[in-house]
Order: structure tokens, then sequence, then C-alpha cells
């Protein structure tokens, strides 16, 4: 099990003018959606954006949080343990939390983030925001813990303290990515494999994520019928076949023996994530292969499940990855995220990556006249500490 030590100085003794310094990326999936709270299989990988955690002392009995994205401050008393407050603050609190109850206690601190992570599209603002927090606290306190107990207190923090009911792919590889790597993750039981990005062909690609700029209102409430209706099918599966412990062991030929048990909704969410396990682990075979056009068949295959059989596209992203697909240097397209908006991510020959985010933002902005944004990203490390002075949060990857 990989863990991650502390190397800050001792806790509660930092320097004044030396505070400990934690950068988190945001992340991008590209394969593997709606299968991490079912058991299943991800790919996703770290970009380049960053959520900066910067934690000193403070001489009297208070944890003080703070952000150069939001106006308002939060601070507590030590012995605070009030419940949310639907505040930007419950995301670096529920992390306090999850610490306080594991027996971790930091000394009072000042905690200031920063960064650059787009909220609202799909990139896991939050999971940055709640690994950051984590490791800064711990190598504060002169704590460590595993890469998988840092995601999982991370992810129970979102759960349980902001009540957002997020899976486990997040929070996992912001902590545990290698650059020049996807990971691909077993959610059941946190097993993990980086997968190679710069293996043959695949080597001369580069991922360009395009935010839509729309997020549709019905996301939330969807989400949540969404899952509803997974766990349907996932009862019956599990009643018909009783060595399937959840969608991650179905097969499709089980899937379908169950259909005529449960409702017409619940066996096409339920084909999506079955199918959506198969094109991860065909997307391992594309990459140790090197092979960029099978895994941008798969890219594009997963697109058109979540569309149709999980029901979670819209007419903004449709038409992005439509265009995407007919652009030169293009393998594959696909929606990345929960849905209902946010970003697609495109697999493009490098030498053709910035022509074809030109083109992509033209054609949009000509159909629906929207100005997307588009990014383009190589695989990144995880979370790592640091005590250099605080870079310039602005993109460098994002092009006008």
């Amino acid at each position: 099990m990989s863990s991650i030590s502390n190397p800050s100085p001792q806790p509660g003794k930092i320097a004044p003018g030396q505070p400990l310094h934690c950068v988190a990326p945001a992340r991008v999936n590209l394969l593997g959606e709606h299968t991490d709270y079912t058991g299943g299989l991800v790919l996703p990988m770290a970009i380049p954006f960053t959520t900066h955690a910067i934690i000193s002392s403070r001489p009297d009995n208070l944890y003080s949080f703070t952000s150069e994205l939001f106006p308002d401050t939060l601070a507590l008393d030590r012995d605070d343990r009030s419940p949310s407050r639907s505040i930007w603050a419950d995301y670096p609190v529920g992390v306090l939390r999850q610490l306080q109850l594991r027996g971790i206690a930091p000394p009072a601190f000042d905690l200031h983030l920063s960064g650059n992570v787009p909220f609202g599209a799909g990139l896991s603002s939050s999971a940055s925001v709640e690994v950051a927090t984590a490791m800064a606290l711990l190598a504060f306190t002169g704590a460590s813990l595993s890469i998988e107990d840092i995601a999982l207190l991370s992810q129970r923090a979102e759960n349980n303290y902001v009540h957002s009911p997020c899976g486990i792919m997040d929070q996992f590889v912001i902590t545990a990515a290698k650059a020049g790597h996807a990971l691909l993750l077993n959610t059941r039981d946190l097993t993990y494999e980086h997968l190679p990005m710069n293996k043959g062909a695949l080597a001369e690609t580069q991922i360009v994520v395009c935010n839509s700029m729309v997020k549709h209102s019905v996301a939330t409430g969807e989400y949540r019928v969404r899952r509803r209706e997974l766990e349907e099918g996932q009862a019956v599966l599990r009643s018909t076949f009783p060595n399937v412990r959840d969608l991650g062991d179905a097969s499709l030929d089980q899937l379908n023996q169950c259909q005529h048990q449960m409702s017409h909704e619940a066996f096409i969410r339920c084909r999506h994530v079955v199918t959506e396990n198969a094109r991860v682990r065909s997307a391992r075979e594309s990459m140790f292969s090197g092979d960029p056009t099978s895994l941008g068949q798969l890219m594009l295959q997963a697109h058109i499940s979540y569309r149709d059989d999980f029901a979670a596209s819209c007419e903004e992203v449709d038409f992005l990855v439509d265009t995407a697909i007919n652009l030169p240097g293009c393998f594959g397209a696909r929606l990345t995220g929960g849905g209902f908006g946010g970003c697609t991510v495109n697999l493009v020959e490098r030498n053709h990556s910035e022509a074809f985010a030109t083109a992509l933002k033209a054609a949009y902005q000509q159909h629906l006249n929207i100005a997307a944004e588009t990014y383009l990203c190589d695989a990144v490390d995880g979370a790592w500490l640091r005590n250099a002075p605080l870079p310039s949060t602005r993109a460098p990857q994002e092009r006008a």
C-alpha cells in the first residue's frame, strides 16, 4: 500500500513567511463514467489545473479558512463540531472533520486556498480542494496516511459533510496519478494500475478538453435518479445471481437474462455500466499497445452509451462530439464527468491539437453562439507538497 509521508517542519512549528504548501491537480476521465459507485472500473488522468492549499500556524485556538476565489471567510474554534453551512468552506472543513474522527487533531491554523480549476466543468474542483486540504493538514500535524486512506477520507468529507453522493474516482486519481499515465482503478477494492499515455503512436497524441460552458439545471436531481435506477437493477442481479456483488461483477449476458425483472430505465442504465466496464478493460489493451485508433473508438462508443443508455448528455455536448470526430487528427471524443453539460474529452494527434481546438470552438460558436473554452492537457502527477513561492494560477494550457 503506497503512502505519502510527512517531509514538512514539525507540527505547529512552521516558520513565519514559510507556510507549508500543497498542490493538487484536477482530473479528466477518459473512460468509466458512473461506474465508480457500483464496484466498476474507471480510467481517469490528472491534468495541470491546480488547487493550492497554504497552511500556517496561528497563536490562538482557531481554525481559519480563506480563499482567493470566494470573499467570505470562516473561523472555527478547535472544539467546534457544527454541521455544514452550504458554503465553499464545507469542503475543507469536511476534510478536517474526517481527520478528527481518526484522532488527528491539527494545531490552530490558517488555511488559504487558491487555484484555477474551472467550477462546474466536470474536472473535479471539489476533489482537488479536498485532497490538497487533506495533505496539507496531515503534513502540518505531522501525520501520514496511505494514498488509499487520503482518497477515502476526502470522499467521505464530500459524502458525509457536504452531502454530495460522489464516488471514489476523483479523489483517488488526484492523490495517486502518475505523469504520462492514466490510472486504471478498480473502485471496489481500490487496486490500481498506471497505464501509459506515452507508448507507441499514443505518445504522439494529446488530450484536448473542451468546456461546453453549460450545465443544465436537471443535473443534480437526475444524477440521483440514475443512481436509484442502477441500484434497482443491481438488486435484481444480486437476487438472481448470488455471486454478483455489484455491477462490477455482472456480465452483459447476466443482465440480459434479468431484463424483464426490472424497469426499462434500470435495464439500460445498467447496460451502460456493464458495457462501460468492458470498454475500460479493452482500453488497457489499447494503451499498452500504444494504439490511439482503438482507444478513440472506445471513447466514441462510450459517448454513445452515455447519451443513449444513460441519457446524461445534452444538445450542446452532442454537437461538440459530433463535430470533433470529423475534424483532422481526432481519434475519439466523449462527454466526461457527471453529465448534462460540462466538458468533452478528445484524443487528438499532437500536431493537430492547436488547430483542432480552434476549429471546434469556432464551429460551436457559429452553431450555438456559445464561446467554449479548450485546454490542451498532458497527464501529470498527483498531489504533492512544496514550499516554493505560490505560482501563477492561470492555466497555461488554456487556449483563448
